[in-house]
């Protein structure tokens, strides 16, 4: 796996990135050379944050961590990682069975219980063509923390959802 770091208000030092190296060479085992793992570090005020992200053709493992030390960021990023991975391993075997890229079978058995994963409601809407800015409007009208609609300016589906910072983001589909 191929991992690359960046910083954000923050440049990470030469130490910090070999211990992520080193770390993340750690998960090297459960995938291929050509995957890739993005981690940024950011600063923010008195503590720092760790984000790490593994696009896996299709599966996207993620963890986002705060912590006076980047360091314990780093180590508590991968373990959660590596939970998430034994956490979901056989429906990820079963996903990519057979695929050389993937060595999930490596992946320690998870010891709690695993819950099913079950759908409990569906709903059903038109999509209705409108702008970013009327689908925000539309998203704090229903009181909800995500909206999904057409964007009259793509003719895309979209998600508009609340950050935990209280901005905006947006979800562009790509096919």
């Amino acid at each position: 796996m191929k991992t690359i770091i960046t910083g954000k208000n923050y440049t990470p030092s030469e130490k910090l990135k070999e211990t992520i190296e080193k770390k993340f060479r750690k998960l090297d085992k459960y995938f291929s050379d050509e995957i890739t793992g993005n981690v940024m570090v950011i600063k923010e005020k008195s503590d720092y944050k760790v984000e790490a992200t593994i696009n896996a053709k299709g599966t996207i493992f993620r963890s986002e961590v705060k912590s006076q030390d980047p360091y314990d960021c780093v180590d508590r990023s991968i373990e959660k990682l590596s939970k998430q991975m034994s956490k979901f391993k056989s429906k990820l075997q079963k996903k990519y069975k057979g695929q050389k890229d993937f060595g999930f079978s490596e992946l320690p058995e998870v010891e709690e219980e695993q819950e099913e994963l079950k759908v409990v409601k569906r709903k059903r809407f038109d999509l209705v063509p409108m702008s970013v800015d009327e689908a925000i409007v539309q998203m704090e009208l229903l009181a909800h923390n995500f909206y999904v609609f057409l964007n009259m300016e793509t003719d895309a589906v979209n998600v508009v959802y609340k950050r935990d910072d209280g901005a905006y983001g947006v979800l562009e589909t790509v096919y």
